[in-house]
């Protein structure tokens, strides 16, 4: 009986087990790490390795409509966590977050591209010069028909050619990602 109870001290006497305190917050974070799965698309779900009964919990959880089942259901989820290797769910979140950062920021880039290149020759010219690849005579005529919208209503910015140049762009500004 002795042997039990030194297994749960360390070498200063202290007590090994963690904390309450310390259990709770790591209850808290596999829930909260439950809730970001429950966030992601299935097909990205799918290619994780989860256990059948978590897999059910949140089909169950995305089919419950009141607040008080999905919070309860939640829970659930979150003590199920318990039993999962959490690391490869946590990189399968930051990479699904970076994903969308990283397509924000592509539409960033196009919107200031396509404001610079109706603004300025010399943009059209940085253009070509960074994407060598794009077809130069389109590029002029879309660059072309944004700026006689934009000099017919200066207010109105969502004309056709102005739509369609951003859709030129921004393909080409997804490639070096891709690579």
């Amino acid at each position: 009986m002795s042997s039990d109870l030194t297994d749960d001290f360390d070498d200063d006497g202290r007590d090994a087990r963690p904390s309450k305190t310390q259990r709770k917050k790591e209850m808290h974070e596999l829930q909260a790490l439950g809730e970001a799965l429950a966030e992601m698309p299935d097909e990205r779900l799918e290619r994780l390795e989860l256990p059948e009964s978590l897999r059910d919990a949140l089909r169950e959880y995305h089919r419950t409509r009141s607040h008080e089942g999905r919070r309860r259901q939640m829970q659930y989820i979150g003590k199920l966590m318990r039993r999962v290797d959490p690391e490869p769910i946590r990189e399968a979140i930051a990479e699904m977050r970076l994903g969308h950062a990283m397509d924000t920021l592509v539409l960033h880039q196009a919107e200031h591209w396509r404001a610079e290149l109706i603004a300025s020759d010399d943009a059209v010219t940085r253009w070509i010069a960074e994407h060598p690849g794009c077809d130069v005579q389109q590029l002029r005529s879309l660059v072309r028909a944004a700026r006689k919208d934009a000099a017919a209503s200066p207010e109105q910015r969502n004309g056709r050619a102005y739509r369609e140049l951003f859709q030129f762009i921004k393909p080409l500004l997804q490639e070096p990602q891709d690579e």
